[in-house]
């Protein structure tokens, strides 16, 4: 059975909506269509990077950190990305990661 892979992105997109909302991060999916209007792939607004969300087995991952750089709107970009049957990862600036860290301290 083929996999129609605009709904398994959706599926990750809400999965991952619901996992920041379930840690203290309210979050919900944006409503993009081909990501055409330029927005995060998920909207969490006290979360403090813009989320850019890939659940494909070949990743392209400067392709992706690109798109998310693109849509970011002044907020530090972050890819989060799976394949199938594998945990969820987050790619992020290093520099970004390491003021995360020194803003927590």
């Amino acid at each position: 059975m083929p996999i129609n892979s605009k709904q398994k992105g959706a599926r990750f997109e809400r999965a991952i909506a619901h996992l920041l909302t379930d840690n203290g991060y309210p979050a919900h999916r944006s409503q993009q269509f081909c990501g055409a209007n330029g927005d995060a792939d998920v909207t969490c607004p006290d979360f403090p990077f813009s989320v850019e969300c890939k659940h494909v087995e070949k990743l392209n991952l400067y392709k992706a950190f690109t798109q998310a750089i693109k849509d970011s709107k002044g907020k530090p970009p972050c890819v989060i990305h799976t394949k199938n049957n594998h945990e969820n990862l987050i790619t992020m600036r290093l520099d970004d990661f390491l003021q995360l860290l020194n803003n927590e301290q």
